[in-house]
């Protein structure tokens, strides 16, 4: 049986990148993205990274900074990063066999036998520049025989400019050589808690883990960090997913603009976070059956009266229907709410989900004779289909008449570029 290799494909800081994408101006120019609200930087690029931003760090802390170094700011262009994230996933498909997209800005590749026609190292490089040509984002690429070393390998290939990017780490010699400099919380999976155990137990580097017993770490962690153990020696313990499991729970909330007091805002928002919601559960092709609604206002907020709570509700059948959740989500919040109050957060949360058709009615639970419920009806499937599709085109959106598109509540974005490649209005004119 062949060795198993993977690479790790990372965009680099792939935000930031985005926004530089159509505006030249800001080749050589610090620029940090924010996170919801405009509140804290969630991406920096290089420029910014050298300045000393950190990461996570409240906007209103380095607002001087920003002033002083002529810091380009951008709110959250989420429409815009998802759409430069599908090129860059195109152009990996095109040039891999089996891909795994693993989060926005990295996919693990399977590169097994792709040594006998040409060098791993030579084709990692052929990544670099087709994504580079085709898109215009710059990536760098580890390649392991295991993904927690072409993880570590990835790691590398940003940190260590003379790389060029492209880190081979498939011979033994520099797996260990890499191991002995990387500190143990470098490793993935390994967080500041499991840090702190293993650096008592004299554990400080990669290499450290690597040699250690992994039936006595198992004993003392767990399995996955055994598995972490066995995947730093060469043995690929982690396999490649290239269909993404099924969610769980579907959750759709967000920080409000400005602090929401009036109940019909509250419904108006919690039916666009429930829309958003059902779209999501659609596309996983599934229906579900309970919701749970919450809201809360701010805790940080001294002097002020606080209140938070959560209600959940089930359908009496499983659903997909944009309009049986946005029914049993208006009910659910008749009950929690309060007056008097100032909330700064709302969201919804489906789970307990199923397949179409593998819910078991029972003899005392509604036939698709039920008025209550929209499911069940082959219309409502053929309706929340046509609203997929013309969502999904991006030209314009349908959505019900208890959502509006304009409102306090809507999020803070002083900072939002155009919707570059997803909006006709938006697209870059060429004087």
């Amino acid at each position: 049986m062949k060795q198993q290799t993977f690479a790790l494909v990372d965009c680099n800081n792939f935000y930031a990148s985005c926004e530089k994408l159509f505006r030249p101006d800001l080749a050589n120019v610090p620029v940090v993205v924010l996170s919801n609200n405009d509140g804290c930087v969630v991406a920096r690029s290089k420029e910014a990274k050298e300045l000393g931003i950190k990461m996570a760090v409240p906007l209103y802390q380095v607002k001087d900074l920003i002033q002083q170094h002529k810091i380009k700011t951008f709110s959250s262009n989420y429409a815009l990063y998802a759409d430069i994230s599908s090129r860059v996933m195109r152009i990996l498909e095109n040039l891999a066999p089996r891909v795994e997209v693993y989060s926005i800005d990295e996919a693990f590749l399977d590169l097994t036998g792709i040594e006998s026609i040409n060098s791993l190292l030579t084709f990692g490089q052929q990544v670099k520049q087709s994504v580079l040509q085709c898109v215009g984002i710059h990536v760098c690429v580890g390649i392991a025989p295991t993904k927690t070393l072409a993880k570590l390998a990835n790691h590398a290939a940003k940190k260590y400019p003379a790389t060029g990017g492209v880190v081979d780490l498939t011979a033994r010699e520099r797996q260990q050589k890499l191991l002995a400099i990387t500190p143990v919380n470098d490793i993935w999976g390994v967080g500041r808690r499991i840090t702190k155990r293993l650096e008592s137990m004299n554990i400080h580097t990669a290499l450290d883990l690597a040699n250690s017993s992994p039936s006595k770490i198992r004993r003392q962690f767990s399995v996955v960090l055994e598995r972490t153990v066995l995947e730093l020696n060469g043995t690929s313990c982690i396999e490649l997913e290239e269909v993404a499991p099924t969610k769980q729970q579907i959750i759709s909330s967000r920080s409000f603009g400005s602090g929401v007091t009036d109940f019909n805002q509250m419904h108006e928002a919690i039916a666009q976070y429930t829309s958003r919601a059902t779209e999501k559960l659609r596309l996983e092709k599934q229906q579900a059956k309970t919701l749970t609604l919450f809201i809360h206002t701010n805790p940080y907020n001294c002097g002020k009266k606080n209140y938070s709570n959560s209600v959940s509700g089930e359908l009496t059948v499983p659903s997909s229907d944009t309009r049986d959740f946005v029914k049993l989500a208006t009910h659910l919040l008749n009950r929690i709410w309060r007056d008097g109050y100032s909330y700064n957060k709302g969201g919804v949360m489906l789970s307990d989900f199923y397949h179409h058709g593998t819910y078991p009615l029972s003899l005392f639970e509604p036939t698709s004779t039920d008025s209550e419920l929209f499911t069940t009806s082959e219309t409502s499937q053929q309706l929340m289909a046509v609203l997929d599709e013309i969502n999904q085109r991006g030209l314009g959106r349908l959505f019900l008449t208890g959502e509006h598109l304009k409102h306090a509540w809507n999020m803070k974005q002083e900072y939002l570029s155009p919707a570059y490649t997803t909006r006709w209005s938006d697209l870059p004119k060429v004087k």
